[in-house]
């Protein structure tokens, strides 16, 4: 099979579009990405993006939405598959990645608290489901062992925000879950998770944070 064409659109802070740039820069693929203004979108973002959200993987110019959907077909069209080949340790690992999806919920649900209450009680939320989540961490490095794979991928995203918050806000959300703690440092060093973000993006989160986070500042 030939290797498409493939054109990432992006905003330089979402963190599902970051899970679509690693698995690029983890199969080595050669792409294309542009970074928008989701405030002032250009006209031509509403006729390939149906939900009006990024990332869109541009395929040959057609575009294919959803974070782990286009994961998957950029895994499916590359080379070794980043999910365990026994279907049902593969079907679990969805269920995990759906599991980091409502983590990432309750990062965006911190990041808009209207009340300090709020703040403090999805900070627990947050913490809670770390905890879930570290009953089931192996020794690592990686989620499932030694090798990395497209749950790790999933994961990243959620582990660098956290960690920018952290800094900001001065919250220990790692406390009482050290292999989960061991997994987001290992992420975070990982080749393609870093090539993942624009050079700017600690500034451009950094400015993020402090519109958002009125309760613990730095």
């Amino acid at each position: 099979m030939n290797t498409p064409k493939l054109k990432l659109v992006s905003f330089n802070l979402c963190p599902y579009v970051q899970r679509a740039r690693i698995t690029l820069e983890e199969k080595k693929l050669e792409h294309e990405i542009e970074y928008i203004d989701l405030d002032i979108p250009p006209d031509w973002f509403f006729d390939v993006s149906p939900l009006e959200k990024v990332p869109v993987l541009l395929v040959d110019d057609e575009p294919l939405f959803e974070s782990m959907v286009i994961c998957e077909f950029i895994d499916n069209i590359s080379g070794d598959d980043l999910y365990p080949r026994d279907p049902f340790k593969r079907a679990q690992q969805r269920a995990w990645i759906a599991f980091g999806d409502t983590i990432l919920g309750t990062v965006y649900d911190l990041l808009n608290a209207s009340t300090e209450i709020d703040f403090k009680r999805t900070k627990a939320n947050i913490i809670d489901k770390l905890d879930v989540l570290q009953e089931e961490m192996t020794d690592g490095p990686f989620f499932a062992g030694d090798k990395f794979g497209m749950i790790d991928i999933a994961y990243a995203p959620l582990f660098r925000y956290l960690t920018g918050i952290a800094d900001h806000a001065n919250i220990d959300f790692y406390e009482d879950v050290p292999k989960v703690k061991a997994w987001s440092e290992t992420l975070l060093t990982y080749p393609a998770v870093i090539a993942s973000v624009p050079e700017n993006y600690d500034t451009a989160f950094k400015g993020y944070l402090k519109r958002l986070i009125p309760f613990y500042s730095s």
